[in-house]
Order: structure tokens, then sequence, then C-alpha cells
């Protein structure tokens, strides 16, 4: 017989091994940003701005000290922390990255392959000579290439884009910063210490690794769930490695938040203490990134909490329910809502549009007033003076 974990349990323990049951005020130092980010696994990266970049965002949501410039530093001058792919692109830490080269080798199989086929042998070249410039002149940009040669409408990249993202995404170069938004390429050993880059574990130690450190961060998973955490290993690895290690596993059942029928997850048998007796998470509201680690599954997020989220961000304005890029809330340990709204930093503003409260959630004084107390600190923080609340912005 399974043991049933509740659904409070299960989203409180959830809340708590991914940093959202901390004092949210505890004054942060580099240091503890590190700790932070290896608690996570990873800060996903993203272009939009809407608010803030989805990474400063993340790591803002869990202690609203966080300072951009530590991370800038960690990655910058310190090399703790590199970025690379998971599910996409996202802020690592540094010594992961001997795990990341049994990536490398699989992107730099799959890829020469289907790159070769569409592009030809020749585009291999296109790739030694972008290393040798950038070994030659130092940190480069895509567009320090982009007067080389016309565009050959390969993913309506240049030659050079496309050599740049292959090289990154196997290895061998890295991204030494960012110039705003744009990536600035450097060799890996002039990014990373040695510490970091040299050593190798071998395929065993690697899918270990993998599958283990996903259930230490996700508390309790299914196998589809602990291959996705990384993406660095399909259900089939997974499946293998349970199979290995049932000793050091116990099968639970998670039950839903819609009281449907519990779903059979793997947990490790030494789970920390915050899976049986999960700290309550502090009561003020949060806004989370669209693409915090609590909702980057969106299935597993819907059975947990109750909450189904899609960024429409891609869906035409007329069909979409809510809006370009609508914020969840937080509240405790419930999704409470979500909330349309834009820094326009011209005019010093947060702009909020519209917020949507859940269904059951009171619309009362306290609500908005600790609404109201949030998107202060997110206008600070995004560098505006107000909050400006739009006509009707109570749906």
């Amino acid at each position: 017989m399974h043991r049933t974990i509740d659904n409070r349990t299960a989203r409180r323990s959830f809340l708590a091994l991914q940093g959202l049951a901390d004092p949210p005020r505890v004054r942060q130092t580099p240091d503890d940003l590190l700790a932070l980010i290896r608690r996570l696994g990873f800060v996903q990266v993203d272009s939009i701005n809407t608010v803030g970049r989805a990474h400063h965002m993340i790591l803002f949501s869990r202690n609203a000290t966080y300072r951009p410039k530590h991370l800038k530093r960690l990655i910058e001058k310190d090399g703790a922390l590199f970025e690379n792919w998971t599910h996409d692109a996202s802020i690592i830490p540094a010594e992961f990255f001997c795990y990341w080269k049994h990536r490398f080798e699989r992107h730099r199989a799959r890829l020469s392959a289907r790159w070769e086929t569409s592009r030809g042998p020749s585009w291999l070249g296109e790739c030694d000579r972008v290393v040798e410039r950038i070994a030659e002149t130092g940190p480069l940009m895509t567009r320090d290439f982009e007067g080389d040669k016309p565009s050959t409408g390969w993913w309506d990249w240049h030659p050079s884009k496309t050599a740049l993202e292959y090289l990154w995404r196997t290895g061998r170069l890295a991204i030494c910063r960012r110039d705003g938004f744009q990536k600035v390429y450097d060799l890996t050993e002039r990014t990373l210490p040695a510490c970091h880059r040299d050593p190798s574990v071998d395929h065993e130690g690697f899918v270990d690794w993998a599958c283990r450190s996903a259930l230490q961060r996700l508390g309790f998973a299914t196998r589809g769930e602990i291959a996705a955490f990384w993406d660095l290993l399909s259900p089939a690895e997974v499946a293998e490695w349970i199979l290995g290690h049932e000793d050091e596993l116990e099968q639970v059942l998670i039950a839903g938040a819609d009281r449907s029928k519990p779903r059979l997850s793997y947990r490790l048998t030494d789970h920390p203490a915050e899976l049986e007796e999960p700290p309550e998470p502090p009561g003020r509201i949060r806004v989370l990134s669209p693409f915090d680690p609590v909702l980057r599954d969106r299935a597993r997020a819907e059975r947990l909490f109750g909450f189904r989220y899609r960024i429409e961000v891609f869906v035409p304005e007329e069909r979409r329910e809510y809006g370009y890029y609508v914020f969840p809330l937080l509240r405790g340990d419930r999704l409470i809502g979500r909330i349309d709204m834009k820094a326009e930093r011209n005019r010093g503003a947060l702009a909020v549009r519209r917020f949507w409260p859940e269904k059951g959630v009171r619309r009362s004084a306290a609500l908005y007033d600790g609404l109201d107390g949030e998107l202060q600190r997110v206008a600070r923080f995004a560098g505006v003076e107000t909050v400006d609340y739009a006509d009707g912005w109570k749906a």
C-alpha cells in the first residue's frame, strides 16, 4: 500500500524546496545568491522584458534584497555560473559543467549530422574560422561577424550565427557576459575556471547525478518529470536508473488540487525534512515570472495548485484569454491569480492593466492592500517610481 501525500503537504514541500518558503527579506550576499541558484538547479533566461528579465524576477521573487549586480559578478568575474541549455537557455552552477559535457557530446552528434545534411560539409569550416577569430581577438558577438558573408537563410541566421550557436551548445565556446541581452562569446577555457571545466564523470555517474539531483529539487516526481527537469536524459534512461536504485526510492501517491486520482510518484528514501513537515510559506503576495521553476512544468503545476497557466505571447491578440505576458501571483501556498502589467520606463510607471483572481479567492481590502504592497516592491525593482492602475483593472 503506497502512502498518500495530501495536496497541501505536497504544495508546501515543493515550494520549500524551490526557495519560496524562505523569509523574503533576509539580506542576501553573493554567496547566498549562489547557494540559492544551486538549490534551484538553474534559472531560465528569456528575452522578454515587460517588467524585468525572467532570471532577475525568479531570483527577486525569492528574496527581495536580490541585486542583479551580484549575479553579474558570479557569472562574469567569479566564473561560478555558466549559461547553457536545459529545456531552454539557463544560468547553471559552474560545478555542473562536468555533467553538461555529456549533453555537449549528444548535441555534437545530433547537430553535426543534421546541419551537414542541410548545409553541406563546409559549415564545420565556418566553426573553425569563428573559433580562430575569437581566440585571436577576444570575446565577440554575432554582429561582429555579420559583415563577413551574406545570409544564406539558415533559420534566417547569418552563417556565423549558426556556427556560434553550435559551438556554444557543444561547449567549445561559452557566454562570458551579455551586452544588453546579446550574447558575448569567448573560448570556454577563458571563461570557466579549470576546477569546473576540467573534471569529467562517466556515463553511469552522469545518469545517477541527473536523476538524483532532479528528485532532490522536485521532492517527488514521475519518471517523465525526472527526465524533464534537466532535459538531459530520456525517460528510458530514467526508467533504467529507477530499476537499479529501487532500494533508495519509495513510491508515494501525490494528491492533486482537484481531488482527482492521486498520482504515483517516486521520492528518495533519504528525502529532506521539508517533505514530511514543510514550513508554511510567507503569507505576502509575490509576483512570479511566467518562467518560474514552480510553473515550468505546466501540467505538474496544474495538478499541485489547480492553476492552469499558458503564455500567450504567440497567441493572436484577439484570441488571448488574458494577455501577452501575464504574471502569476503566489500567496502562501496558493496561486491566487494573475496580473497583466508593464514597466513603462519612459514615464516612470508600472502600468497595471488587469488583475484576475482565481475562483474562490475573496476580493477583500486585505487582498488589494497586499497586492499593492507587492506591486510597489516590483516597481522599485523595475526602476520605476509609481504604480499606475488602469480604469477597470479589477476583473
